[in-house]
């Protein structure tokens, strides 16, 4: 007992922790009560015990108990001023856990789809399923930081304050990654003309392995001690308890994230377009015009594609970037970082929309799970609103050609196959007979 009592002394005497930090900004009971607490954590006298290793590790496990460097934290960057930390959940909270539920439902149906129809027990469809998992758990861990936020997050510890934003912004970072995946798959695929075959699974599994390995590795930062306890000057507006120059590294992660996908998608874009413009020389009348079309609406896919994830994910970059350049209490905007990440979680609830449900097979299947018995009939075909509805991305133009059938499609769906890549590269395969 007392050499955990010595130990506690000579942690706070290394401990740079303001007094002052703690003011009357927050004067309710709890801050009261907290503030004493802190007032004893500053007061108590060093022994004189020396930090080595070993209890510098055991004081940042103490430093992680004390739910105090919240309270002083949160009131040094200047957020205890909000009054969503005196009440309940105020009514934005609320819209952002409906969003997040609705994510959750979205992503679910997709991921059951996939799992019952053996037809989608394919590569391209698993990166696509564990994009779907992972904005299924964004959602959830979303709702989860939402119903630990508001006067809950000043009773929390450091430590589960890490749990809490760690879990958000490993599922957050795992979503960003898998979209690289598919999109480096889809390049691989399209661009050099190599398919998945049953000895190139290896690909997919390394895919997806790294869309989860990095995001782990990255989130846990923080807790392993890149963070700002003890040095008050380096913390974040956004995330109190985060190191300005983490979040300035998160934010360059990001960044070169979000340009190799525009480069990629970029590129699948200019060779597909050159290898249908090949390809138009042997075609018959009219073919070139309908080549144009296809290429027209596969631009149309790239830019929803890229311009969804930037609008998205583009305010909350420069937010970050503006809290790394600030100071504490400099910009009230920082104080409104909800709405932009709020905004970052839409882009996983349209993800399903633009990944998946823009395949007619994918639709197909959604349609039978959800609703089989009003839109077919008995035999399994398709009423006529369950066509419309399979047929909603397809003009009657482009629907009236099939020569480069799923060209349009390979973007949005990602439902590359054998015969779709033997339909935009016949010589190809001419040339290995």
């Amino acid at each position: 007992m007392v050499e955990k009592r010595n130990l506690q002394h000579a942690c706070r005497c290394h401990s740079d922790h303001e007094p002052n930090a703690v003011n009357s900004d927050y004067p309710g009971p709890f801050y009261r009560t907290m503030e004493s607490s802190h007032a004893s954590y500053i007061a108590q006298p060093s022994t004189g015990t020396p930090i080595t290793p070993s209890t510098a590790f055991l004081c940042r496990y103490l430093q992680y108990q004390n739910n105090s460097v919240i309270l002083q934290h949160y009131n040094y960057v200047g957020k205890l001023k909000q009054d969503k930390y005196e009440k309940g959940l105020k009514p934005e909270a609320i819209a952002l856990l409906l969003v997040c539920l609705l994510i959750v439902l979205e992503n679910s149906v997709v991921l059951v789809a996939i799992w019952k129809n053996k037809k989608f027990h394919l590569p391209m469809y698993y990166l696509l399923g564990n994009l779907t998992f992972s904005d299924l758990l964004a959602g959830f861990t979303y709702m989860l930081n939402i119903m630990l936020s508001g006067p809950m997050t000043l009773r929390l510890t450091p430590l589960l304050w890490f749990l809490r934003e760690g879990g958000v912004y490993i599922t957050l970072t795992a979503s960003i990654i898998s979209l690289l995946a598919i999109a480096i798959e889809r390049h691989v695929t399209m661009a050099q003309m190599k398919p998945y075959q049953g000895t190139k699974r290896g690909r997919m599994f390394a895919l997806i392995a790294t869309s989860w390995a990095l995001p782990v590795l990255l989130g846990v930062l923080p807790i392993m001690g890149w963070n700002c306890i003890g040095n008050l000057k380096q913390c974040s507006t956004i995330l109190p308890l985060y190191n300005k120059s983490y979040i300035l590294f998160c934010v360059i992660v990001f960044s070169s994230i979000l340009v190799a996908i525009i480069v990629l998608y970029c590129r699948i874009y200019l060779v597909v377009k050159t290898s249908t413009k090949k390809l138009g020389g042997k075609l018959r009348k009219g073919a070139t015009a309908r080549r144009s079309q296809k290429n027209m609406v596969l631009l149309k896919t790239v830019t929803i594609v890229l311009g969804v994830f930037i609008i998205c994910w583009l305010p909350l970059f420069g937010l970050l970037v503006l809290d790394f350049m600030s100071t504490a209490k400099a910009h009230p905007v920082l104080l409104k970082a909800d709405y932009f990440l709020g905004l970052a979680m839409i882009n996983s609830l349209l993800n399903p929309v633009i990944y998946t449900l823009t395949s007619k097979d994918m639709r197909r299947a959604i349609l039978r799970l959800l609703c089989q018995r009003c839109l077919m009939t008995q035999d399994g075909q398709m009423k006529a609103f369950g066509i419309s509805f399979l047929e909603c991305s397809f003009s009657k133009s482009v629907v009236a050609s099939h020569r480069l059938q799923g060209l349009e499609t390979t973007i949005s769906s990602g439902n590359i196959t054998h015969s779709h890549i033997k339909a935009i590269y016949p010589k190809l395969f001419v040339n290995k007979l």
